[in-house]
């Protein structure tokens, strides 16, 4: 099993634009063995401290295996949808790890 926690930060104004490529991909995560344990659209209250940008979503999601996260992202039906993940996305920050 692999974790992994994803801080995304979406393009000022381009939130519609990446809610229409989670509405395609999220429900692909399934067939390959993903799920997302937390969604999480914080605002600035529920920072306590922070030094850079907030993040517009946090997702901490499992897959089984490497190999069901490498097929996912590999996935015609999602890479049918990247370019509106590539306009809406600014940034994200990939965490990888394991649960202790």
């Amino acid at each position: 099993m692999i974790y992994m926690t994803q801080l995304i930060f979406v393009k000022e104004g381009k939130e519609a634009i990446f809610h229409e490529f989670e509405d395609h991909a999220i429900p692909l995560m399934e067939k390959y063995n993903g799920r997302i344990i937390y969604r999480i659209r914080p605002d600035e209250t529920s920072f306590v401290s922070g030094e850079k940008e907030l993040p517009y979503e946090i997702h901490f999601i499992s897959f089984d295996s490497e190999n069901d996260l490498t097929n996912f992202m590999n996935d015609d039906r999602r890479l049918k949808f990247i370019h509106l993940k590539n306009e809406s996305i600014q940034s994200t920050l990939l965490v990888k790890g394991e649960k202790v």
